[in-house]
């Protein structure tokens, strides 16, 4: 039953992901067009999902660990919900944000990675990395199909059908899905993690003990949880800056927007083999080891697009971005949940979030205000090439705990 908390995850993910963050930078310049031309009023517009994402996550990750999932899922969805059908209404720019951040963002946070990823890590110990990984992998299969897909609504009905659209489906499909096959954790259902049989009180035991039960403010204070958070949030930079302005540069070398979406695809296509690939090495490995080389793939994949705009060459470096990209989301949740163990799970990814935030949070408004004033994203494609040098030297700092989570 593990593997179907596996699949139910992959799908929350998918819409969770696919639907908003994945199609951003394919709704970028029709929304831009919209509401006065600026690339930076709209990057501002993930800001604002970010920040309350961040804001709600410390609370998100508590209620993960403490309500039935299935019930903060559902909120969020249908939050979600609410949010594409309210963008698809929204007349002026104040709007927009409004709506992004009391409903996308608060949505966004209670039924994306965060839920997702507590789902998996209640199910698996032992095959956690791979579980993680494969679940994952919804995040990018969406990226390989909901940027064409929107790229064809709004082509032909317009950005705003495009938010109904997704509105309706995540309204109607999405929440009734989430309340009848959500299970919390194992343990409700006479299974053990990786889908052991539940032993009798008598012959429970265990040759290794588990991580003590930290308190939130030890957890503050731990070493790695900063090394994680610093870590995390330069990539989490770097990446959603590249994936939410790539169908923008793309476009403005002279591509028309369905073959941007399709090189974004292609990106998104490669992280399916990077999450499941990083995910097995996750489970066997050192975590600091398979980071290391998750940063120098998306080094090098960006390395490539920066200094081409070559068609093929760009898509090759896409291609080689995504791959890095496909393991972050199962590596961030494996590291935590080695590091921490899988009860404080919810508690510790919604502490990361606002410690993440001022980091993770640059890069989308600083690439628009960059092309605003120059005319070009060269500058600030330039900074996060550094940027992943100092992710690097910040891996080196972690330690790895002498007990294996539970």
């Amino acid at each position: 039953m593990g593997w179907r908390m596996v699949a139910a995850a992959f799908f929350v993910d998918f819409v969770a992901v696919g639907f908003f963050f994945y199609s951003y930078g394919v709704f970028f310049k029709a929304i831009a067009a919209e509401f006065g031309d600026s690339r930076l009023g709209v990057a501002l517009g993930l800001t604002v999902t970010n920040a309350v994402g961040a804001i709600a996550a410390p609370l998100v990750g508590r209620a993960l660990d403490r309500f039935p999932l299935k019930r903060v899922i559902g909120v969020g969805a249908t939050s979600m919900a609410i949010g594409f059908l309210g963008l698809s209404q929204v007349q002026t720019q104040m709007q927009f944000y409004l709506v992004l951040g009391l409903f996308i963002g608060f949505g966004a946070s209670s039924m994306g990675n965060l839920a997702t990823s507590k789902l998996v890590a209640n199910w698996f110990d032992r095959k956690r990395g791979m579980a993680l990984g494969i679940a994952a992998t919804g995040v990018s299969l969406s990226g390989v199909v909901m940027p064409y897909i929107s790229a064809e609504i709004i082509a032909g009905y317009g950005w705003r059908n495009g938010f109904l659209v997704y509105g309706l489906f995540t309204f109607m499909v999405v929440v009734p899905f989430v309340l009848s096959v959500v299970v919390s954790k194992p343990e409700e259902v006479g299974l053990q993690p990786d889908g052991a049989l539940k032993l009798p009180p008598a012959d429970v035991h265990t040759n290794s003990a588990p991580v003590p039960r930290l308190s939130m403010h030890q957890v503050w204070r731990d070493h790695n949880f900063w090394i994680i958070v610093l870590t995390f949030s330069l990539i989490f930079c770097c990446m959603s800056t590249t994936l939410t302005h790539m169908v923008p540069r793309l476009t403005d070398m002279g591509h028309e927007l369905s073959l941007a979406s399709l090189v974004m695809s292609l990106c998104a296509g490669l992280g399916i083999v990077g999450k499941l690939s990083f995910g097995w090495l996750g489970d066997k490995l050192p975590m600091r080891r398979v980071l290391l080389l998750v940063i120098l793939v998306q080094f090098s994949g960006q390395f490539l697009m920066y200094h081409n705009e070559d068609l093929f060459w760009f898509a090759v470096g896409a291609a080689l971005f995504g791959y890095g990209v496909g393991g972050v989301v199962p590596l961030h949740g494996a590291i935590v949940g080695k590091t921490f163990g899988r009860e404080r799970f919810g508690a510790v990814l919604g502490l990361m979030r606002p410690a993440m935030f001022p980091i993770q949070i640059l890069g989308v408004p600083f690439a628009g205000w960059v092309y605003d004033t120059t005319g070009s994203y060269a500058q600030a494609f330039q900074v996060l090439l550094f940027l992943y040098g100092f992710a690097a030297c910040a891996v080196a700092f972690y330690r790895a705990p002498e007990v294996k989570a539970a």
